[in-house]
């Protein structure tokens, strides 16, 4: 069993060589994020996948070095009921993008393709619905001018299984387990049932699934950020030269000494 471990551990990425590869990439998507804000192009990624797949890490990969107000980030939380009286992409439509913006999807519309249909939160008739409809609504939406990223992260049963067991014994991730993570575990075939009738009826010519392996979440993530930016064409855009100006000397006080007896906090040890 340690012989296994070791030979995992050999496989992975180091953490430097990947701290250096991730910056780099991270770069580029400043990049393109000016480069988005510069054409007025509006952009949706969506990020699905199992249950551990390391969509989260993907994800703050992405965006830590990037402005919130172009790479936009969703991740909604269970419909209310009001939004379950509407028409089902209505609450995920009105966070589309505008000119100049990115907006990432942690999770979408194809939790009715997933953890809906396999939890029985909807009918048999409302997922063949979806499936059926998905691919005419992501034509329009392509069809609009919107670029339309879909990625799948794949996680195997060993390496799934080993992050839950993780998140049970570490305290800073026990909250990452919730009961339905659990209940996807349990159900680990009906959810590659549901997967693969989602990739047979929605992977298109105008909007195509591109799945990542994610075993390796540091390679994982670096593949993920590498495609991306081989799919969006970008270049540097035109920026203005900045100069710091001089600052005003009018009204010049001693301005730390007026901080005297607030409450500061002292630096840690």
């Amino acid at each position: 069993m340690k012989k296994k471990d070791n030979d995992r551990s050999n496989d992975r990425l180091g953490r430097k060589q990947y701290e250096k590869k991730l910056r780099r990439l991270q770069a580029e998507l400043c990049k393109l994020q000016d480069w988005v804000k510069h054409k007025g192009l509006r952009v949706i990624i969506v990020f699905e996948g199992r249950d551990a797949a390391g969509k989260g890490g993907t994800i703050r990969a992405i965006t830590e070095r990037v402005s919130p107000r172009v790479f936009r980030l969703v991740a909604l939380p269970a419909p209310s009921d009001r939004e379950k009286s509407q028409m089902y992409m209505q609450r995920y439509m009105q966070h589309f993008p505008g000119a100049g913006e990115i907006v990432v999807f942690d999770r979408s519309w194809y939790n009715r393709a997933g953890v809906e249909h396999v939890m029985g939160f909807c009918t048999k008739e409302q997922h063949r619905k979806f499936l059926e409809l998905c691919p005419t609504v992501e034509k329009y939406i392509v069809d609009g001018g919107i670029i339309l990223i879909k990625y799948w992260l794949e996680v195997g049963q060993k390496e799934q299984e080993r992050r839950f067991n993780a998140r049970i014994s570490d305290p800073v991730r026990q909250w990452k387990l919730s009961p339905m993570d659990l209940e996807s575990y349990k159900r680990w075939y009906e959810y590659s049932h549901a997967r693969d009738e989602m990739l047979e009826a929605t992977d298109t010519k105008h909007a195509p699934w591109y799945i990542v392996p994610s075993d390796d979440k540091r390679r994982a993530r670096l593949a993920c950020i590498s495609h991306l930016l081989s799919i969006i064409p970008y270049r540097k855009a035109p920026r203005e030269s900045v100069k710091l100006p001089l600052r005003k000397d009018k009204g010049k006080y001693d301005d730390r000494a007026s901080l005297k007896g607030r409450h500061f906090i002292l630096k840690a040890e």
